[in-house]
């Protein structure tokens, strides 16, 4: 009688905690924390760990990004690369960035200017040659 109670005890201690983690990972595999009638709505599934909203905000990567085509548009692309190395010295989470940053400038100076050799005159050693390089794939 007790090793019978001794191994339904073994059972239940090995069979448990796993019925009980996957019905606990059942339960939360879509969890709404905003009410069904409200247009942001959010959702965290188990598979992603993550809150995925409709409506995200904009990366600080991609606001920068856009606030340098703007103003390589306005002026010219030495002072775009000029603060983008500012923006990664002073933030140095955006230095990851960087180099497609730069890339995507080149491309904008050689759409601007409409030659790649007056586009390469504003290239400046800003996250190596990202800029020289867009400016070549622009071509």
């Amino acid at each position: 009688m007790n090793s019978a109670a001794r191994r339904i005890g073994r059972t239940l201690a090995l069979v448990l905690p796993v019925v009980l983690v996957l019905s606990g990972t059942l339960a939360v595999t879509a969890v709404p924390w905003a009410s069904s009638t409200a247009t942001d709505s959010q959702v965290l599934t188990a598979a992603t760990g993550k809150a995925v909203t409709k409506t995200a905000a904009r990366a600080p990567e991609e606001a920068l990004r856009k606030r340098l085509l703007i103003e390589l548009q306005e002026k010219d692309p030495g002072v775009a690369l000029t603060h983008l190395q500012e923006a990664t010295t002073k933030r140095p989470s955006l230095a990851k960035h960087c180099v497609s940053i730069a890339r995507d400038l080149g491309r904008a100076a050689v759409a601007k200017y409409g030659a790649a050799h007056r586009a390469q005159a504003f290239s400046r050693p800003v996250c190596d040659t990202s800029f020289a390089t867009g400016v070549a794939a622009a071509q």
